[in-house]
């Protein structure tokens, strides 16, 4: 059996740039999902357009969320889940308030201001990031545009509680947590790997958010390493 194409989705106010330098480094096929749908099913529906049959399914933050959601509706299409990023857990009230004051400023004119200082700051390690990495994150989000960017802040709306789901998951997980994360930490991603009964769990000191472009070589290799049990169903690592 040959090894099944990786899907790549990306988090909220990301396209495939998110996975650009990882995606380089993998010796595997590998697509691009679009999650711009206002809904999480609207979203799991998009990444299973992306290929036929069975694949590989990697997301970080939203890409993630959404991952879950796939994993619901079609867990036979799932050989491997790689979870970067994220949290399982249904939204709180607080975030609702959050996203909908968000939705509100983007929609008034607001876009270019609601990413500099609301979604920005929390992307990396450090609040202030090297310059390089702050454009080239504006530069992304200007791409995904004002639109998508509603209609993914209406999609965290639908959010559920994805433990439920992991805890019937059979197909070999990778879960990587990023210790600088301030907007998943890894407390989240604990609570993932415990729920699933076949995972690995990889730890990546001093990356945040967005650890795909602060962490890519790290990546790269931990997802290398993992690939081979998608298709043998075997995990050559200890489960967490």
């Amino acid at each position: 059996m040959g090894q099944p194409p990786v899907v790549l989705v990306p988090g909220m106010l990301c396209d495939a740039d998110l996975w650009s330098d990882v995606r380089t480094r993998l010796a595997a096929p590998t697509v691009d999902a679009v999650i711009d749908a206002p809904t999480i099913r609207g979203m799991a529906e998009q990444v299973l357009s992306c290929v036929p049959g069975k694949f590989v399914l990697a997301g970080l933050s939203l890409g993630a969320i959404v991952g879950f959601e796939v994993l619901r509706l079609a867990p036979d299409k799932v050989a491997g889940f790689c979870v970067l990023s994220t949290n399982a857990a249904a939204p709180t009230k607080t975030q609702k308030q959050q996203w909908t004051d968000l939705a509100r400023r983007t929609q008034a004119g607001d876009f270019a201001g609601v990413v500099a200082t609301s979604i920005l700051p929390h992307m990396f390690a450090t609040a202030t990031p090297p310059a390089q990495l702050q454009q080239r994150f504006l530069a992304m989000a200007d791409r995904v545009g004002p639109e998508v960017f509603v209609a993914q802040l209406a999609a965290q709306h639908t959010r559920r509680s994805a433990f439920a789901a992991l805890t019937q998951a059979r197909c070999p997980t990778l879960v990587i947590s990023a210790d600088a994360d301030r907007l998943c930490p890894p407390t989240y991603h604990h609570s993932i790997a415990a729920s699933v009964e076949y995972c690995c769990f990889a730890s990546l000191p001093g990356a945040g958010h967005l650890s795909t472009w602060e962490r890519p070589n790290d990546i790269a290799a931990l997802i290398h390493d993992w690939l081979p049990a998608t298709t043998t169903q075997e995990l050559t690592c200890q489960k967490f």
